[in-house]
Order: structure tokens, then sequence, then C-alpha cells
């Protein structure tokens, strides 16, 4: 999608882009995972704060993290699984940790 020329709202209105920075963006810095690591842990946001570390341990996407069901980690009985293998929607490769 994209706009006409012919269309005068759009003359001298820049692109979306504009200024900002392309490409990947850096990896968080550990001072920076334990900050939120840490504030996590304050407001008691344990669901967020296992997802965060499955992400953080994993180097899974976020489309990934979030399309994990608890069978895929756990193997019944309320047992957790030593490792998984989870298949990476974007690349198809698979992906094992701990």
């Amino acid at each position: 999608m994209g706009h006409s020329a012919h269309d005068p709202a759009t003359k001298g209105r820049p692109a979306w882009n504009a200024g900002r920075k392309l490409g990947a963006k850096r990896a968080l810095k550990p001072q920076q995972v334990w900050a939120i690591r840490f504030w996590l842990d304050r407001e008691r946001r344990t669901r967020d704060r296992a997802m965060f570390d499955l992400a953080i341990d994993s180097k899974l996407r976020g489309c990934d993290i979030v399309k994990l069901k608890i069978g895929d980690l756990g193997s019944g009985g309320g047992r957790i699984r030593s490792r998984a293998i989870v298949i990476q929607r974007k690349t198809g490769r698979p992906v094992q940790f701990e």
C-alpha cells in the first residue's frame, strides 16, 4: 500500500519512519535485564517474569514465546521438562533450550 502521487494530502508529509534508525535493535545489557527482573518481582507479575526469563534464556522471538503452550514445557503430572524444542516461526529452525 502506498499513497498516490496525485493526492494533495500527502504532499509535504514526512515518511512514517523518517529520522528513525533502521535495522535490528541492540541487545539488552545485563544491567537492564536485572532491572526488568527486579521490577517484575516487585510488582508480583509472576507470569510476566516467567515469560521474560524464558525469552532471555531461550533467545526466542516474542511471537514464538506467546505461541507456547504449557504442554510444550511440561510433561504431564505437574512436571517440567528439563529440555524443550520449539520450531521458530520465522526461520523454521528448531531451538532447543533447558
